[in-house]
Order: C-alpha cells, then sequence, then structure tokens
C-alpha cells in the first residue's frame, strides 16, 4: 500500500529521511486479533510527524515506520474517525498489565496510509456533518486543546483564555473552541496576519506576543515553551491555571517560581483524550457549529509537499492528506 514514512532519523533535516512509496499493506499485530484495519479517507499532519523524522520517540529498529496520528475511514462499511492513543498512562487506578501509552506511528504504523490497523474500541463513529478532511483533524490537535480546555483546565462560560501562538493545530482548535464555548479568548502571535484570522474565527483580542493583557487570564493554554513561558506566568491570574500541550521552541530559561507559588498558580500538562473526550469534542461542534480550521489539503502522493508546508510553519489550521 501507498504510505509516507520515516526511513532514517535526520535531526537537523527531518525531511531527508521521509519517503513516500509502497510498504507493507496494514494488518492487526499478531498480539491483537481485536484489531480493525480502515481504509483511510483522509489523515491529518501534526508536528509529531516531524518529532519522528528527527528521531525522537522511536528507535532505529524500527524503521521503516509509517507516519501519523490523525485519520478518519471506513471499516465494514462503518465510517469513522480513529482515535489514536492505544494503552494507558500508569497512572494510579489503571489496571495492572495495561500497555503503556503510545501514539500511532510509535509503537505501531500510523496513519499517513492507505490502511491502518487499530484496536476496534478506538474507532468512533464520523458524523454525516463532518466532511472526511475535517473529521481527520480532530484526534490529536483538537482533541488535545478540547481536554486541555475544559476538562484538564476546567473552564467555564465567561473564563478568560489566553491562547499562546496563533496558527498551530492545537492553537487555531483552541481560539474556535474557546468561542463556541463562550469564553473570551485572548491569543498571541508575532504575525499581524496571524492575529487578524485569529479574530475572524472568534478570538475577542489578539496581541503582539509579551504585550499585556486588559485583565489576567483564567486558564493558558501553553503549546511554545521557552518564547511565552514568562508571559503566560505572569498574565494568569491568582489561582489560574496553565495548561502545557507542548513546548516547540523548548524548555523555559525561568520557570517564575516564585509567581507560581506565592500566587498559588497550577501548572498542569495535557495531551491527546480518550474516546469519550473525543465524543464530547464532537457534541460541542455539532451543538456550536464550529468546525476544524483546514489550512491546505494534499493528496497522499504529494504528501512531501505537505511535509514541507509544515516543516516551514506556513500553515494556520492543519494540513490534511486524502486518499
Amino acid at each position: 500500500m501507498l504510505a509516507a514514512a520515516v526511513t532514517r532519523f535526520a535531526p537537523d533535516d527531518p525531511l531527508a529521511g521521509l519517503a513516500v512509496g509502497e510498504v507493507p499493506d496494514a494488518a492487526p499485530p499478531a498480539a491483537h486479533p481485536d484489531w480493525a484495519v480502515v481504509d483511510v479517507r483522509a489523515a491529518a499532519l501534526n508536528q509529531h510527524d516531524l518529532w519522528s523524522l528527527r528521531g525522537v520517540g522511536l528507535r532505529e529498529e524500527q524503521l521503516p515506520m509509517v507516519l501519523g496520528c490523525d485519520a478518519a475511514g471506513v471499516v465494514d462499511g462503518r465510517e469513522v474517525i480513529v482515535h489514536a492513543v492505544v494503552g494507558a498512562l500508569p497512572t494510579k487506578g489503571t489496571p495492572e498489565g495495561t500497555e503503556p501509552r503510545s501514539l500511532l506511528s510509535e509503537r505501531y504504523p500510523g496513519t499517513l496510509a492507505e490502511r491502518v490497523a487499530v484496536p476496534r474500541e478506538n474507532l468512533v463513529d464520523k458524523p454525516s456533518w463532518l466532511t472526511w478532511q475535517q473529521a481527520a483533524c480532530l484526534p490529536t490537535a483538537w482533541l488535545t486543546a478540547h481536554r486541555a480546555i475544559f476538562r484538564t483546565g476546567g473552564a467555564e462560560a465567561g473564563d478568560t483564555l489566553l491562547v499562546q501562538g496563533a496558527g498551530g493545530g492545537v492553537a487555531t482548535a483552541a481560539i474556535v473552541l474557546g468561542a463556541a464555548a463562550g469564553l473570551e479568548v485572548h491569543v498571541t502571535s508575532r504575525s499581524a496576519e496571524r492575529r487578524e484570522r485569529a479574530l475572524e474565527l472568534g478570538a475577542a483580542a489578539a496581541h503582539e506576543p509579551g504585550a499585556r493583557l486588559p485583565r489576567r487570564a483564567d486558564l493558558v493554554l501553553e503549546s511554545v515553551g521557552r518564547a511565552t513561558w514568562s508571559h503566560s506566568v505572569a498574565s494568569v491570574r491568582a489561582g489560574g491555571t496553565i495548561v502545557v500541550v507542548g513546548a516547540t521552541t523548548g524548555d523555559p530559561d525561568q520557570l517564575g517560581i516564585q509567581r507560581v507559588f506565592f500566587h498559588e498558580l497550577r501548572v498542569l500538562g495535557a495531551t491527546m483524550g480518550t474516546t469519550e473526550d473525543l465524543r464530547a469534542l464532537l457534541a460541542l461542534l455539532e451543538h456550536s457549529g464550529a468546525r476544524p480550521v483546514i489550512d491546505s489539503t494534499f493528496p497522499l502522493t504529494e504528501a512531501r509537499a505537505a511535509f514541507e508546508r509544515l516543516a516551514r510553519g506556513e500553515q494556520f489550521g492543519k494540513i490534511v492528506l486524502t486518499v
């Protein structure tokens, strides 16, 4: 089958290890007969794919590995969205013997292919009011944003949300979902064009990086890291929450620990979500009429061009591959 895969690691030039070509057909692992093979209709790219190409989270002996976490497709005549998380974190209450958590393309082949094998419990019905491309945007970035804001962050209508860095998949999802749920959304970006687009998506205000907000936020969604961390700590109210979902610019130089303890801030992490979270995300989209923001669409055969756009950071919203 046709797929986009990492064939070698290239930390400084990740696309050097990208291959678009034939790989063995998808099949359930021998130890998992309860898995199904999904005929992929659309799949979305994530920063996770670039990290995989750099060698983060993978070993040489796993190569070649099909990339991709997000997909929507058909199995046994059923239209589905693929939940990308296999296993679970070994937290308190996790049943003994549960497989450690991984995402598709980390331990098992990913979704940037004509077919993908996944656990049947990971299949969520695709509603008819979503296109294939829109459905493929949801399982990683949009699910992460939804969980971070509402489950981990505990946001409620009327709260103020600060989203650091407009344009990426998680940040764009956070703007749309926050506005749809009645939050006052503020966003930062170096780009005047991206600030304007954030306003068009429903943000109440868009600021240059480091700008003082009209009032401190109840919740900050932090996906940038070093470049915005100090601003995040300074911009959240006493007793407020910073939810960290990524660090594209690396770890902060200073944590601002004095403000964290003196103002009793909560700093929490969030990644992805459960199938229940995915269904809750779908319910919000249906109720509000909000839809995923798609930057561009490429056929699977042109996956390299899609990755080039992702690597340059030119996208606003999700980049989607169609099969």
